[in-house]
Order: C-alpha cells, then structure tokens, then sequence
C-alpha cells in the first residue's frame, strides 16, 4: 500500500518535468505512453530493469510518427557505444532478431521487422538487448514487457486523435 502512495505523489512529478509540449498518456505497470506536439509523435517508452552503469540513461521505445504515416517504430538507446561494426540483438524467450543503428541507439531495420517486433513485445514477457562494448566486453539490458501492449496502443489513440 505505501509503494502505491509514492506514485500517486512521483508520477505528477515526473509528469510535470515533461518537456513543453509533451502530454502524459498513461502510465502501464512498466511501461507510460506519451504525445509530443513539435514534432508530432506518440510513443510507448519504458527503462530497463536489469542494466549496469553506462553513459547514458538506456530506454525502449515504440514511436508512432503520424505525419510520416508510421504506425511503430521500435528504437532502443544503449547505456554504452557499441563496438564499431558489432551486431545488436534483441532477444527474446523463443526468438531473436538483429538490429541496426549508431553507437548509442538500434532500430529494426525496416517496417516488416518493425510489426514483427511488437508482435513478439506483445506476447512476451520479457526482452533483452544485447551488444559488445568499446571495452570489448558484452553487455544487456533486460525490459520487462508487463504494460507493453496497453501503452503502445494509448500512444496510438493519442496520434489518431491528431
């Protein structure tokens, strides 16, 4: 019960720290939907739950992108750059799927592995995205996928609604 009453009093904090512009669509068990106006975007977006330091804050996300006519674009940030020409992975209990990207971020690597993606999101309960360092050493971030499908679905009605 009292973990409940911290985030009836974090959420509106963090709601409030939103960029100007950003709407909070919902918050869903790990997983929040948000609505940007410049650029106009939705997208469902949760933090790791087993990560290690790095230099930046890793994140999952589905990006919905009305003006390009993109119905989910999965992107993932990396906690570290990738070693250059490495291979990124997200992976799955039953299946795994190679990305592309920079250092710091990976996307699937078109539409159809895009759709394939959040099919899998949506019927799993768990994900992890894997790549070597520019240490040379492995890494992962584990996401828990509890919300996943509710909150890429709100960020949907939100750019619908557009």
């Amino acid at each position: 019960m009292r973990a409940r009453y911290c985030w009836l009093i974090l959420v509106p904090a963090l709601v409030s720290a939103a960029p100007p512009g950003r709407v909070a669509l919902g918050i869903f068990s790990e997983w929040g939907a948000f609505r940007d106006a410049n650029p106009a975007r939705c997208f469902a977006i949760a933090t790791p739950k087993r990560r290690g330091d790095g230099q930046w804050r890793s994140f999952a996300s589905v990006g919905i992108w009305p003006r390009q006519r993109i119905g989910g674009q999965v992107h993932f940030r990396l906690r570290l750059p990738r070693a250059p020409n490495s291979p990124v992975r997200l992976i799955f209990a039953d299946r795994d799927f190679a990305l592309t990207g920079g250092a710091a971020d990976a996307w699937a690597p078109g539409p159809r592995e895009d759709a394939a993606i959040i099919a899998a999101m949506r019927s799993s309960t768990s994900m992890r995205v894997a790549w070597v360092s520019r240490d040379g050493r492995d890494r992962s971030d584990g996401y828990l996928l509890k919300g996943v499908a509710t909150a890429i679905d709100t960020a949907a009605l939100g750019c619908a609604r557009r």
